[in-house]
């Protein structure tokens, strides 16, 4: 039952980041032009593979169990502490310890803009953003949900998740890497 989920959650990740063809360029374009085109298609391509880099790192942590304050495969994982590790580990970008300062730390988005590697953020203890995980397409995502249990990915349409949903956010660094890159 597990294998076609991950599958599934793996094949979404890497297709939905797929970057599109170059738009092709007329000969009668400035070759300025193509060099900003090269430019904007290779940050496509960076921020695509990373954040499909992130779906599969994340992918790789399943079962890893539950601890409270935990932020290491070896010790065990708390919402919080996974998402942390995920984006330091693959990203690069360390993210505040806690679900509601990730929350604060990061851009909000829409629920239909969400895209591979986005945080989706759920009421599960009386207060908005207390608890945190990663989404990895197809309305679902992958967290460490609570003590007994272990990373695992979950559908945000079932009634618990979509009752308690607080927010999607994504995370900064990747845009400021996408500026970085075209030189603004």
């Amino acid at each position: 039952m597990r294998i076609p989920v991950l599958l599934t959650c793996l094949l979404f990740a890497l297709s939905a980041h797929a970057a599109p063809q170059a738009d092709r360029i007329d000969e009668s374009d400035k070759g300025s032009d193509r060099g900003l085109m090269g430019q904007l298609q290779q940050v496509r391509q960076s921020v695509a593979t990373r954040t499909s880099d992130l779906v599969v790192t994340a992918i790789g942590f399943l079962d890893v169990p539950y601890r409270f304050g935990g932020n290491t495969a070896e010790t065990g994982f708390d919402c919080s502490g996974f998402v942390r590790a995920m984006y330091n580990q693959t990203v690069g970008h360390l993210l505040p310890r806690r679900a509601e300062e990730q929350a604060a730390a990061t851009e909000k988005i829409s629920r239909a803009e969400l895209k591979p590697g986005d945080l989706v953020f759920f009421n599960t203890m009386r207060r908005a953003f207390s608890h945190v995980g990663i989404y990895v397409g197809e309305g679902k995502f992958i967290h460490s949900p609570k003590p007994g249990a272990q990373v695992r990915v979950e559908d945000m349409s079932g009634s618990y998740w979509q009752r308690r949903f607080s927010g999607a956010r994504r995370v900064p660094a990747v845009q400021e890497d996408v500026r970085g890159a075209v030189g603004e």
